[in-house]
């Protein structure tokens, strides 16, 4: 994640808008938009207001119903929040297990308080049903297992200590794919304890605690398109990885051993820059399409790289997951605040094996 503070909403997005951007709604840019989502949509307010920095989401299943997990990086803990029970700590010390706040964590705004990210950042959960946590200052992938233990699946790379996990996928065969910024460390890219002078895109294969002969990270890009790599999702066949960073959603070829190859850009968000921001939390639907956060809310893209339009919501949004029983429910973590909106097509999202 690599947070800009709050920005104004503007009228327009693009000079193709169909409709007049709303405050909370639905901006339309292309027909084929109505297909994806309905066009009176709007997001609904879960919980405003009272976070630090909130980021990561994921919808876990289970006999209840499910739930849905999300990071707080400022207070260092990940909440669990369900439709018909209160908000409740999931994870203390979720991206941060040390004591000593003096020389960790990211300095950020959140438009009301000036704050330390300290805590987790991005979230999945494997095909064992195991949450998978970014501990961006404690710099490493960790994986909570079924008794509670943490177990550190990667926190160097080359002998180096990697910079900050930031978003991750897990491939239907197990492979891990995760991002890195600075957004955990003090200084950022500046930071006196930064031991890798880039930001990678990174794989484990058959994670192991020991990461032995079988479990090696591999870094398979840095800096894509010159930019910090964030968000981070598959195609519906998982034959494309999608890489988002700056203003650019990179797409990559998947290779049968899970590299990846022929780096391209599908789009870029930056457009005449009317509206600031840059790209963030990622998912992909059912149909291949794209769910972006982005200049002036989520942005809607096809798998062809066409902006369909944009989700926008009274504050920014960081991150998003599909949810729910019938995974027609998109969260949306940002800031302060969660939101909800119903869509027409289910979202991709991590499910156990067994559940497949």
């Amino acid at each position: 994640m690599r947070l800009l503070p709050a920005f104004p909403l503007a009228a327009a997005i693009t000079a193709t808008v169909i409709a007049q951007s709303p405050t909370n709604g639905i901006a339309r840019f292309d027909a084929a938009l109505d297909a994806v989502v309905p066009a009176s949509a709007k997001a609904e307010l879960l919980k405003g207001d009272y976070f630090g920095a909130i980021e990561g989401p994921v919808w876990v299943d289970d006999s209840g119903g499910g739930y849905l997990l999300f990071s707080d990086m400022a207070a260092n803990v990940i909440y669990k929040w369900t439709p018909a029970g209160p908000l409740s700590v999931y994870l203390e010390k979720s991206g941060y297990t040390g004591n000593d706040v003096n020389n960790v964590g990211g300095q950020y705004s959140n438009g009301r308080l000036q704050l330390l990210l300290i805590g987790s950042n991005g979230l999945t959960v494997d095909r064992e049903g195991r949450l998978i946590i970014a501990a961006m200052t404690d710099r490493a992938l960790a994986r909570i297992e079924a008794n509670g233990a943490r177990t550190t699946l990667a926190d160097k790379y080359d002998g180096k200590r990697l910079n900050s996990p930031n978003d991750l996928v897990v491939k239907s065969d197990g492979a891990i794919y995760f991002t890195e910024t600075t957004s955990g460390m003090r200084g950022r890219d500046e930071s006196p304890a930064r031991e890798l002078p880039f930001h990678g895109v990174y794989l484990i294969k058959d994670p192991s605690p020991t990461l032995g002969a079988s479990g090696a990270l591999r870094l398979l890009d840095k800096d894509p398109q010159g930019a910090a790599p964030n968000g981070i999702a598959f195609s519906p066949d998982e034959k494309i990885l999608y890489v988002n960073g700056g203003t650019k959603i990179t797409a990559y070829d998947v290779a049968a051993d899970d590299t990846i190859a022929n780096p391209r850009v599908l789009i870029d968000t930056g457009g005449d820059r009317t509206t600031p921001g840059n790209t963030d939390g990622m998912k992909v639907d059912r149909s291949g399409n794209i769910y972006c956060s982005g200049p002036g809310g989520i942005w809607i893209v096809s798998p062809q790289g066409k902006h369909l339009g944009t989700i926008v919501t009274p504050e920014r949004v960081a991150n998003l997951a599909f949810g729910d029983a019938d995974s027609k429910t998109l969260y949306m973590v940002g800031g302060r605040s969660l939101w909800r909106i119903r869509v027409n097509i289910a979202g991709i999202r991590p499910v156990a094996k067994e559940k497949r």
